[in-house]
């Protein structure tokens, strides 16, 4: 007998035609494990639900190059039309997945329009996102950094911690000690607050905020 589809999440399942959100599998995410190898044909599509999955490969001095760090979303979309896998993919935080059968992907796509203005929409956020990452990187600072990142992937000031801070450390292009001694240092001026998993922006009266107006 086959098992029920699992519970999607509610971008996926706005997402996904009824006939792929039958066929979706839930796996779990085990720290240190590898989702697929460098030079392997692509059999699934993966979803990371809750967890954290980086993309990765090896740089001509041998150190690992990450290429993208997925906490929640799709891993590797281009593998859809691609014979093999251009890099590595390393589970660094325990968690979930969902995964699809690649060859249902691509007949979905090509036999449902719907569908496939769906996720061309979805693509279309995700350059988005990597706009607002390569921005982000081309700041000097890691203050000027970190306040991009809450303001452009949090909301209203806040942004939800779904990683370690050495993630997010990793994610803004600086050290996880840079980046806690800058935390410390905006807490003591009263620009920002870590609570609750959350970091929040909470700027003193004399503080101007990113992006004010200058009178």
């Amino acid at each position: 007998m086959t098992p029920p589809a699992p519970p999607l999440p509610a971008a996926l399942h706005a997402l996904l035609p009824a006939d792929l959100q039958a066929v979706a599998v839930l796996l779990p995410l085990k720290r240190g494990e590898r989702l697929f190898v460098q030079g392997h044909r692509p059999a699934r599509m993966f979803y990371v639900v809750d967890g954290e999955v980086v993309l990765q490969r090896l740089g001509i001095q041998g150190e690992n190059v990450v290429l993208q760090r997925v906490r929640q979303g799709w891993v590797a979309e281009a593998s859809l039309q691609s014979p093999s896998y251009h890099c590595e993919a390393l589970v660094t935080s325990a968690g979930a997945l969902i995964a699809l059968p690649v060859d249902a992907v691509r007949q979905a796509l090509a036999e449902d329009p719907a569908f496939a203005a769906r996720w061309i929409g979805m693509l279309n956020q995700e350059l988005k996102r990597l706009r607002a990452q390569c921005e982000r990187l081309s700041l000097v600072g890691v203050k000027e950094r970190l306040l991009h990142l809450i303001e452009t992937e949090g909301e209203g000031g806040c942004l939800l911690l779904k990683a370690s801070l050495k993630s997010v450390a990793a994610e803004i292009g600086v050290t996880h000690e840079a980046l806690y001694r800058t935390l410390a240092a905006m807490e003591k001026q009263g620009q920002l607050q870590r609570m609750d998993g959350q970091l929040r922006l909470g700027w003193k009266r004399s503080s101007p905020r990113i992006g004010a107006m200058v009178k």
